[in-house]
């Protein structure tokens, strides 16, 4: 299990480390949004590049900071009955739900998306809108960000099992390893 906690634990760096683009996504677009305003209203110059980009920021965002929602455990889901489960029981459901639904469905989205990003990337797509932007970066968001959310739900899963054979200490925003 050291191994795969190591895996794991290395897995959540790096989920930090998209989450930390993400908030740099969210404030670059919030800052080129101002700025687009500024200048179309401001000097009446419009620009599809701008507009786009934005989109592109935001698909970076979404992407990029879902497995650091993940992990710290921010995700949404409907609290009717999880919240009044006692004792491991919520790691159970956590584990169902991980193993039935997450894995496979972001596993089923990278590899679907994935020739999707390929193709694009081969024939340089552009956008239809004048002045627009080649499309394949911000499709190469899908396949990535559904893979590494599939990287991230085995982190999980591998943390709970451990939680679970006492090899590992859990709180709902912070988790290390049992020293």
């Amino acid at each position: 299990m050291s191994k795969l906690l190591k895996f794991a634990l290395g897995v959540d760096r790096i989920s930090e480390q998209f989450g930390h683009l993400a908030a740099f996504g969210v404030l670059a677009a919030a800052v080129i949004s101002a700025g687009n305003a500024f200048i179309r209203y401001g000097f009446d110059i419009s620009s599809n590049g701008w507009l786009e980009i934005q989109w592109y920021l935001f698909a970076a965002t979404v992407m990029l900071g879902a497995p650091l929602v993940l992990k710290l455990n921010e995700h949404v889901r409907v609290d009717l009955f999880y919240g009044k489960l006692k004792h491991n029981a919520p790691v159970y459901v956590d584990l169902f739900g991980l193993v039935v639904f997450l894995l496979p469905v972001m596993g089923m989205l990278a590899w679907l998306s994935f020739p999707l990003f390929l193709k694009m990337l081969v024939t340089n797509e552009m956008s239809s809108n004048a002045g627009g932007l080649i499309r394949w970066p911000a499709m190469l968001l899908l396949p990535l960000g559904f893979a590494w959310m599939f990287l991230q739900g085995l982190s999980e899963i591998i943390k709970r099992v451990a939680y679970l054979q006492g090899k590992f200490e859990m709180d709902t925003h912070y988790e290390k390893p049992v020293q």
